[in-house]
């Protein structure tokens, strides 16, 4: 009796222990994960991408996933659709946008027992953690292609709201572009909206009435705008996030891919394998060829394709550093004042 009594003790402490090192969320049976998206769920850019993250989550690791989206990118509003997914104790929390860092940083400290991640942030904290897909790298490539394709000699870059991905995208393709070009003038411009068709269309035609035959646009939802004016004016523009040549053949002739559904999913994944931690910025990159890559249209000449890849390996290798830095004008026009 004394012996088997001690046997039951001796495995109840070492169910104990084992529980104390697993990871919470197996720990609580099925991952649960909330994202906040600070945009459309179908604006057929980033957003999107990051709810396609979503999917993946729930199809590929079997969590149970909730989410907020349509929040305009303001601190307060964000800080109280965060509380509002606090609210139902998921595992995670994953905000989707580096414009999410301000309010992140104010709130996980509240919620100590959940894990939190930004995508494309550049924060950390004591249960937080980002996850960034380096779109710098896909954009530097496709500056460098703008450089080797335009014929005008005038290169644009359009983009909504001034947030630290933005920043760095416009940035990484100005050095792109000065790589491969050095002559080449530089039109860009941050319009205030990722989503707005109206302002997109009359950003691009200005920067088109100005010179520039390709231009490189960084929008959500209100890349339509952009795509109608460049299709009336017959010029090319470069797409980021994903591939948008055969949405537009006739006006896409790259696209500067960065499949930030991926950083989400890696959080995830991390998470119900125990390997999360937190205070760290996790970098993806040229090497993951499913999360960057520049994309060409098929019309693109092949000794320029091979300029490009060669440009592409000497990135990965870390050959080539690419610059995010920009301090140049911009480009003043009255639709994006």
């Amino acid at each position: 009796m004394i012996a088997r009594n001690f046997a039951i003790l001796v495995g109840a402490f070492i169910c104990f222990a084992q529980a104390l090192v697993m990871p919470a969320s197996v720990q609580a049976g099925k991952l649960k994960v909330a994202m906040l998206i600070p945009g459309h769920i179908d604006d057929g850019g980033f957003m999107e991408a990051g709810y396609k993250g979503l999917l993946m989550i729930r199809d590929k690791l079997g969590a149970d996933i909730a989410y907020i989206d349509k929040i305009k990118p303001k601190k307060d509003l964000l800080s109280a659709s965060l509380r509002q997914l606090a609210a139902g104790g998921p595992d995670l929390i994953i905000a989707h946008g580096g414009q999410n860092s301000k309010a992140m940083v104010a709130v996980a400290p509240e919620f100590p027992d959940i894990k939190f991640v930004v995508v494309q942030g550049n924060v950390r904290g004591s249960n937080l953690s980002s996850y960034e897909v380096l779109q710098e790298q896909s954009a530097w490539l496709a500056g460098a292609a703008a450089g080797l394709l335009t014929k005008t000699n005038v290169v644009g870059h359009i983009s909504g709201i001034r947030v630290r991905p933005g920043l760095k995208g416009r940035g990484a393709f100005f050095n792109g572009l000065m790589h491969t070009n050095r002559n080449a003038k530089y039109l860009t411009t941050f319009a205030g909206d990722q989503d707005d068709n109206e302002l997109s269309y009359g950003v691009a035609s200005a920067q088109i009435d100005a010179g520039a035959d390709i231009i490189f646009t960084m929008l959500n939802a209100g890349r339509v705008g952009a795509i109608k004016a460049m299709r009336e004016k017959k010029v090319h523009q470069i797409g980021n996030v994903r591939d948008w040549y055969p949405v537009a053949p006739d006006v896409f002739i790259a696209s500067a891919m960065a499949n930030v559904s991926m950083a989400g999913f890696h959080a995830a994944n991390d998470v119900q394998s125990g390997a999360w931690k937190p205070g760290v910025i996790n970098k993806i990159g040229l090497e993951n060829g499913d999360a960057v890559r520049l994309a060409l249209a098929p019309g693109v000449p092949q000794d320029i394709r091979a300029k490009l890849e060669k440009l592409r390996e000497a990135l990965a290798s870390g050959k080539t550093e690419v610059s995010v830095k920009y301090d140049g004008p911009e480009f003043k026009h009255q639709a994006g004042k």
